[in-house]
């Protein structure tokens, strides 16, 4: 076995380090994005289903405990292969999950916070992930004609009913996050950042004050001028781990430099 491949071996999401989603679930800041696990257009099942449950198996032995999905990665495929891969699941895995959009095709979406439409996706996403409550349910974006409180109660009320732990946002303003605080204490917050996109900086500054996590998606970016300098961190060895060339998401201000996008 030569140097590298060693190397490889001893890696672990655990040098990450650790951080505790709502003074509750402890997960290491290295996590793992689920949803280009699906087929292309993040539609349907993927090409390779036996490829993409070894993935999930290797990310879990690799040391990550925090999983993130969404109903509409597939619709459904995305929750349906975590739970085929890995339950029943290590006690120490987190796995959050989104609702709030429609799939109608590939690479389509539409925005459906209706608290019905809420309901059933929580609903949805407990049978297909097996599970009897949801470790962190995130509102996946606000819906432009569906009041923002109502979508965010629908989720505090299944929560009272033990249905979700833990509640978290994405694709939200500070604005979105502090009327979302006034109803229900949010861990989380999921927006897009990485090193050549900072548009959510303040974002990022309102969770590190108010000690609620930041999973950027995307975060290692796209593109030519960010491929060119995530191949010279690579060639450097610089990334200290990357769990098969899947996204993946970090759970913490400030920390968003882990799997590939």
């Amino acid at each position: 076995m030569n140097e590298k491949m060693e190397n490889t071996r001893s890696l672990s999401a655990a040098s990450s380090g650790t951080i505790a989603l709502g003074g509750e679930l402890t997960v290491h800041r290295l996590g793992f994005g689920a949803m280009r696990i699906t087929g292309d257009g993040i539609w349907g099942p993927p090409k390779d289903p036996a490829a993409a449950i070894a993935v999930l198996r290797r990310a879990v032995e690799l040391g990550v405990n925090f999983i993130d999905t969404a109903d509409s990665y597939g619709p459904n495929v995305s929750e349906e292969l975590i739970a085929e891969a890995l339950a029943p699941y290590p006690k120490d895995l987190v796995i959050a999950t989104k609702g709030g959009w429609n799939r109608p095709g590939p690479n389509q979406w539409t925005h459906d916070a209706s608290p019905a439409h809420l309901r059933k996706a929580v609903e949805g996403s407990l049978k297909r992930l097996r599970l009897d409550r949801i470790d962190v349910y995130q509102l996946h974006v606000p819906d432009p004609v569906v009041p923002l409180d109502a979508s965010v109660e629908t989720l505090a009320n299944m929560q009272s009913e033990g249905k979700i732990r833990l509640v978290g946002l994405s694709n939200v303003t500070v604005e979105h996050i502090e009327r979302a605080r006034k109803i229900v204490p949010i861990v989380s917050v999921q927006n897009r950042y990485n090193f050549a996109d900072r548009e959510w900086d303040h974002v990022v500054d309102y969770c590190e004050r108010n000690e609620i996590a930041f999973i950027p998606w995307f975060p290692l970016g796209a593109g030519a001028v960010a491929g060119r300098l995530l191949e010279r961190i690579a060639k450097a060895g610089s990334i200290g781990l990357v769990v098969e060339a899947l996204p993946g998401y970090a759970a913490h201000p400030r920390d968003y430099v882990d799997c590939a996008s």
